[in-house]
């Protein structure tokens, strides 16, 4: 199964509308409803990729129940 790259292009265009607000000191910025639902959709599926991608790391490296970790502490004074 190949991955299709993301179109992330709705994501840098509000990092640099936000920059540019920013910069000339505005208060607030405005989005038309289809910028906004670009920019919701692009995220949406960039969140759902991150979330597949750590599915498939957490499976392909669980390890064993079995397993015994051992910690040690100490409190670093030589007494």
């Amino acid at each position: 199964m190949s991955i299709e790259p993301i179109n992330t292009v709705p994501i840098t265009a509000f990092i640099q509308q936000v920059k540019a607000a920013d910069s000339s000191n505005q208060k607030e910025i405005r989005l038309p409803i289809a910028d906004a639902k670009n920019l919701a959709f692009t995220l949406g599926i960039v969140m759902a990729r991150l979330n597949g991608d750590l599915e498939k790391f957490v499976k392909e490296n669980a390890k064993s129940s079995d397993e015994i970790i051992s910690v040690k502490i100490d409190s670093g004074v030589g007494w």
